[in-house]
């Protein structure tokens, strides 16, 4: 048994246990980094990257559908090759992982140990049978895991995970996802613009990130056009045949329906990776996903010398959150016992499906109805959004009513990554929506959708103000 005394554990050697590390040492402090499996990060081998590669794919096998439109004539056919759109995911995706492992290999070897790390009590870590570490701080950056129902353990060998798609060598000929919500609709349209068919199914009829009713139900209708979609589907049975998978289901219409497939994704959600942590030995409050219950601010876990960061705390699991908390918790743990809250960034999430979908800011479901006012933009008359033939989407603008704020946005159209992005640093900025609408706009741009949005919450704001003064009076 080999004994180790460090300043800093740190759990986890993805984009949070990276930043807690870089943190941890500039901070003065001594920390080791320890690892159970590959090193690259969620992001690079089977997250943000390859997904944008396979949709960047999907989008040049899409684009001829709209030449006819536009009045162009192209004699031939596009044909989709499969085995060369994955063997570039592969080769590019191993490239970006490439950068990380270099950036890995650059840290001290003495710095990095490599096993399954678990608590043997508040100070101690037991990696593996072989290894114990005494710390004095600790930070669990352990990522998150695909989540998997049980009825579609029914797939057996042809059940995958979003993170199996990106090592195929070819691509099947259908497909069933299970999950309407960041990854399954971003997996299942590329795949069904490379020509593979797909079924997507659906529980409690959530689709994309949106609380907005509005907002959901019009991309539901959206994607719906281009693939079945069935966002409350009723599956009564998942099981594998000799040719694929066998779903037994009733339809949206009601009737039953059978549908086979090569392979069944399941997109339906990841779980923290706290399991086997041996957390229970800590006397730390879990909750009831066993995650222990921290401070978002300062990244602490109860009152303990105990930190957590990135998708392993289940709060705002995407790369450039995770980096923020990392480095937070690295901080933090370095400067033990002066914990101090940690600047965070306005909430912005991204869906890269044709149209893009975005939640900037606080949601719908957060909010006060009676206290905000709703600036909306349908994309179907939009200006340059029709010129370029991608008249679909709905913006909803959230807006404090007393004060003007933007408080937050949900939105699926044309550009919208971008549109977030503008709405995003005008909250952070803590602009009005008159502040914001005194910004220049470009003639013509798809910003100006964004535009009416703002101005239409303006218009339903003035319109209240007699209403508040009453209240205010009374």
């Amino acid at each position: 048994m080999r004994h180790l005394d460090t300043d800093i554990a740190i759990i986890g050697a993805g984009t949070a246990g990276l930043a807690a590390y870089r943190a941890a040492i500039a901070g003065g402090k001594r920390a080791l980094l320890i690892e159970a499996g590959p090193h690259g990060t969620t992001c690079a081998r089977v997250g943000c990257m390859p997904s944008k590669l396979l949709i960047a794919a999907a989008e040049a096998a899409h684009a001829p559908t709209r030449w006819n439109a536009f009045g162009l004539r192209v004699d031939g056919q596009v044909r989709v090759d499969g085995r060369a759109v994955m063997e570039r995911v592969k080769q590019e995706r191993d490239r970006f992982v490439g950068f990380v492992l270099d950036g890995v290999a650059a840290i001290p070897e003495r710095h990095r140990v490599h096993g399954r790390a678990r608590f043997v009590n508040l100070d101690t870590l037991q990696v593996d049978n072989d290894i114990r570490i005494r710390f004095e701080t600790a930070i669990i950056a352990t990522g998150s895991s695909p989540g998997i129902p049980q009825i579609l353990t029914g797939a057996a060998d042809r059940l995958v995970v979003n993170d199996d798609v990106f090592d195929w060598d070819d691509l099947p000929r259908s497909v069933a996802v299970f999950g309407p919500g960041v990854i399954g609709l971003e997996l299942g349209q590329a795949l069904r613009r490379l020509g593979v068919s797909v079924s997507v199914f659906g529980a409690g009829s959530r689709v994309g990130p949106f609380s907005d009713p509005a907002v959901r139900d019009h991309a539901t209708r959206t994607f719906q056009m281009e693939f079945p979609l069935d966002p409350d589907a009723r599956v009564s049975s998942v099981g594998r045949i000799p040719d694929g998978v066998l779903i037994r289901h009733i339809g949206p219409d009601g009737t039953p329906t059978i549908t086979v497939v090569e392979y069944v994704i399941a997109a339906t959600g990841r779980t923290p990776n706290v399991r086997g942590l041996g957390l229970e030995t800590t006397g730390l409050a879990l909750d009831d996903r066993g995650v222990p219950r921290f401070d978002p601010l300062t990244l602490r876990c109860g009152d303990s010398a105990i930190f957590i960061a990135g998708d392993a705390d289940n709060d705002r699991p995407v790369l450039h959150e995770a980096a923020d908390e990392g480095r937070i918790a690295g901080e933090n743990a370095a400067r033990y016992p002066d914990v101090r809250p940690g600047p965070r960034r306005t909430p912005l999430a991204v869906v890269f499906s044709d149209p893009q979908m975005a939640v900037v800011g606080q949601r719908r479901d957060a909010l006060d109805p009676d206290a905000v006012v709703t600036g909306v933009v349908s994309f179907e008359d939009q200006g340059r959004s029709r010129v370029m033939l991608r008249n679909r989407g709905l913006l909803h603008v959230y807006a404090d009513t007393a004060t003007g704020a933007v408080l937050g946005a949900e939105m699926i159209g044309p550009d919208a990554e971008h549109l977030a992005h503008l709405l995003a640093w005008g909250i952070q900025s803590d602009m009005t929506v008159d502040r914001m609408l005194e910004m220049p706009f470009y003639h013509p741009v798809v910003e100006e959708g964004l535009r009416t949005a703002l101005k239409d919450a303006a218009a339903k704001r003035r319109a209240r103000m007699p209403e508040i003064a009453d209240r205010k009076a009374a």
